[in-house]
């Protein structure tokens, strides 16, 4: 998968392009990816595919479901695995967890972290606006807890991990160790020295479609307010009371980035607001790169895959 920098004939960036998006005439959009090649889950794959994938439904009406990735050694083991839930990228308005991209990353995630990888299809924005997508991962979480299922941490899995830590008790017997923030997308009404350096780099965080994407995506009445808390987590020194919550739960977050992304600034900006709430985090910040790098390059997923195995193993 890939984003292109789409330019006018006046040499500005076209913010609908950018997003492979365009507007109907009654203000709905119409999402052109049908580029972006799919793949279908594979629940008895060739024995020399090394892992077992499956699609479950949560919520057929809401058409949210989960493709479950089960490592096939751990049908001959019976051990125990960690459980990584995942929420693909997308700016919460285009991509699915049917595309190969994310099929290949959550499968390769599955083989060297040696893990359960559920990833899941949230509803996306402008039909479903922002807290649905929050929604669909609690009902993930809730469906993971009581589910009979034999092959049962961005943007959405910190705001999923904040909700998830309010409602703790309602979660068990589940028990959640920890979040993984991979290039998470914010964003903020005032440009960060990064994204002033690097905007141009990168169609993602072009000022235009920033404003485009959050417009979309925000509650009714918060479509111009990019220092909403769902954008700007470090708004207001963050969510202190949920932050306190996490921390007494002893969860661990581990930030991944790269400093050629244009939103490094706020990453690390919510990992000193973290840290200072006394919670334990582990950055992983690279030199160079672009934001989700790893979801197309192979030998950098590797380095992100032996980090979150280190970080879910030494918990």
């Amino acid at each position: 998968m890939s984003l292109k920098i789409a330019q006018n004939q006046s040499g500005a960036v076209d913010p609908c392009q950018v997003l492979h998006i365009s507007f109907n005439p009654d203000g709905s959009i119409t999402r052109h990816d049908d580029n972006w090649p799919k793949t279908p889950a594979t629940p008895d794959p060739p024995i020399d595919i090394p892992v077992l994938s499956k699609d479950v439904f949560i919520n057929q009406s809401n058409n949210v479901w989960v493709r479950i990735f089960l490592p096939r050694q751990a049908l001959l083991d019976h051990n125990k695995l960690p459980l990584i839930v995942y929420f693909h990228g997308g700016a919460f308005i285009i991509c699915s967890a049917a595309m190969t991209a994310f099929h290949n990353f959550c499968l390769n995630m599955a083989v060297q972290v040696q893990a359960v990888v559920v990833s899941v299809e949230y509803r996306l924005a402008p039909e479903h606006r922002l807290p649905t997508a929050y929604d669909d991962a609690m009902e993930v979480l809730h469906w993971i807890k009581t589910t009979k299922e034999e092959c049962a941490g961005g943007n959405l899995a910190y705001h999923a991990g904040l909700r998830a830590a309010a409602e703790v008790d309602n979660l068990q017997p589940l028990k959640i160790r920890g979040l993984i923030l991979h290039h998470p997308y914010f964003g903020g009404t005032n440009l960060t020295d990064s994204e002033l350096r690097l905007a141009d780099k990168n169609p993602l965080y072009h000022r235009s479609v920033i404003e485009l994407a959050w417009n979309l995506c925000s509650p009714i009445g918060a479509e111009a307010d990019l220092d909403h808390e769902y954008c700007n987590p470090a708004v207001e020194g963050g969510s202190k009371v949920v932050l306190d919550q996490i921390k007494r739960l002893g969860w661990k977050v581990m930030m991944s980035g790269c400093y050629g992304d244009p939103v490094i600034d706020r990453l690390i900006e919510l990992v000193k607001i973290m840290e200072e709430k006394g919670v334990q985090v582990v950055s992983h910040f690279v030199e160079g790169g672009s934001h989700s790098m790893e979801i197309g390059d192979a030998s950098k997923a590797m380095v992100l895959y032996s980090q979150i195995k280190d970080f879910i193993f030494s918990s």
